[in-house]
C-alpha cells in the first residue's frame, strides 16, 4: 500500500510540471524569464490532486490570533508583485528537471529527530517534550554564494516521531540552485508526512494555498539588515485538523498564506512533541560544506551573524495567545561541526548562529 501511495504521488508530481495543459489558468505572473506563477482557481489548484485530499473542504480563514509585543523584530514583508484575480490563488511553475532534484532533495533533508544526516550540518536550538500546538520565529534573512549541489537554509519547524515514523513540516528561508534553478534567497515549505512521503513547496500536491498575494515559496526580495526578517507561525487547528502557515507582520496585518490538511499526516492529531528553529546546511557530494546564516561565526556583536530573535509557542490547544521563550528557558543546543559553524546566546536577540563552512566541517 505504501508503494502504490509513493508511486501515484510521483505520477502526480510529474503532472504538476504540464498542468496548464489541464488546469485553467486565469492569469500568469512573470517575475523573470525562469519564474512564473500560473493564478488557477482555488478549488481546483493541484494540490488537491493528492489522494488524501479528494474529499478535503478548503478552510479559508484561521481561527486565532498572533499576540506581538514591542521587543519582537520589526519586520517588514518586502513581497514580490503578485496578484492574483479574486477567487485564484498563485502556483510556481515548476520545470521538469526541478521537479526530480527537489524530490532527491526531499530524501536529504535535514530531520530534527535524526541529526546525524550524513552531509548535513546545523546550527541551532529545539524544545522537546511536547504536546505543543504552534511556534512563531523571526529569523535574519540573507544572501550566500554557494556552488550548485550545496543548500544552506534557515527555518522554523515542528514535528512527532513515533516507531522511527516522522511526521515534519519546515518553512524558512533557502539558497538552493538544484531545486529553484538560480542562486536568490526564496522563501519555503517542506512536509513529511504520512507513510514517509515528503514534499518541497507546491512541487507536489499537498500544501493549500489561500493567500492571493504570497505563494508558499518565491524570491526574497532585497532590504535593509535590519529588516530583513522572515517571520512565521505554524500553528495546529484541531476543529479543522490542519496546520496554518502564516507570515506575521509587526503592526500590520498578518497574512495567511495556506495549510497543511490533517489529511497528510498519521502522528500529529494531537499536537507535536518537538519543536526548533535554527539554520543547516547539505554539503557538496564532495564533502565541501556551504555557509551558513550570513557566512560569519557569531561575535559579540549580534548583527554581524544570522538572528533568531525570539520564539514563541502553544502548549495549550485553547490558549489565546503564544507564550515567550526567554533567555531563562532552558533549549536543547544543535551544534554539530564547531569548526564550521556557532551558536551563541545573543545580547539582544534569542541567539545568533551560522558560520563560513569549508572542508573541515565533517561528513
Amino acid at each position: 500500500m505504501d508503494f502504490i501511495i509513493k508511486l501515484v504521488s510521483c505520477i502526480i508530481s510529474f503532472c504538476l510540471v504540464q498542468f496548464g495543459d489541464s488546469i485553467k489558468v486565469s492569469k500568469s505572473i512573470k517575475l523573470s524569464e525562469n519564474i512564473i506563477y500560473d493564478c488557477v482557481d482555488i478549488y481546483k489548484q493541484p494540490s488537491l490532486n493528492h489522494p488524501l485530499l479528494q474529499n478535503h473542504q478548503i478552510q479559508m480563514k484561521p481561527s486565532f490570533s498572533i499576540h506581538k509585543s514591542k521587543e519582537q523584530a520589526k519586520s517588514k514583508i518586502y513581497k514580490n508583485i503578485i496578484n492574483c484575480p479574486n477567487g485564484t490563488v498563485p502556483i510556481l511553475r515548476n520545470a521538469k528537471q526541478y521537479v526530480a532534484k527537489s524530490q532527491y532533495f526531499a530524501k536529504k533533508h535535514f530531520n530534527p529527530f535524526t541529526v546525524e544526516s550524513h552531509g548535513t550540518h546545523f546550527a541551532g536550538v529545539r524544545l522537546h517534550h511536547g504536546p505543543y500546538y504552534g511556534i512563531l520565529s523571526w529569523i535574519s534573512v540573507h544572501d550566500l554564494n554557494i556552488s550548485g549541489d550545496q543548500a544552506p537554509y534557515a527555518h522554523i519547524y515542528v514535528g512527532r516521531r513515533f516507531n522511527n515514523k516522522d511526521n515534519v513540516i519546515q518553512v524558512g528561508w533557502m539558497v538552493n540552485p538544484s531545486i529553484f534553478g538560480d542562486g536568490q534567497t526564496w522563501s519555503y515549505g517542506f512536509w513529511k508526512g504520512a507513510n514517509g512521503e515528503s514534499c518541497y513547496n507546491t512541487v507536489c500536491p499537498g500544501f493549500i494555498q489561500v493567500s492571493k498575494t504570497n505563494p508558499l515559496s518565491e524570491p526574497i526580495r532585497q532590504a535593509p539588515a535590519e529588516e530583513r526578517n522572515i517571520a512565521l507561525t505554524i500553528q495546529k487547528v484541531f476543529f479543522f485538523k490542519i496546520l496554518h502557515l502564516t507570515y506575521v507582520n509587526y503592526k500590520k496585518p498578518d497574512i495567511l498564506l495556506g495549510y497543511w490538511p490533517g489529511e497528510l499526516f498519521d502522528l500529529i492529531d494531537n499536537g507535536v512533541d518537538i519543536m526548533g528553529v535554527g539554520g543547516a546546511v547539505e554539503s557538496s557530494p564532495s564533502g565541501r560544506s556551504p555557509p551558513m546564516g550570513n557566512g560569519h561565526l557569531p561575535t559579540q556583536d549580534d548583527m554581524e551573524s544570522a538572528r533568531v530573535y525570539t520564539i514563541l509557542y502553544l502548549d495549550q490547544p485553547t490558549a489565546k495567545t503564544m507564550k515567550i521563550v526567554d533567555k531563562s528557558y532552558k533549549l536543547e543546543k544543535l551544534l554539530d561541526s564547531e569548526k564550521c559553524y556557532g551558536l551563541n546566546r545573543g545580547k539582544k536577540m534569542l541567539f545568533t548562529f551560522g558560520g563560513p563552512g569549508g572542508n573541515s566541517c565533517g561528513i
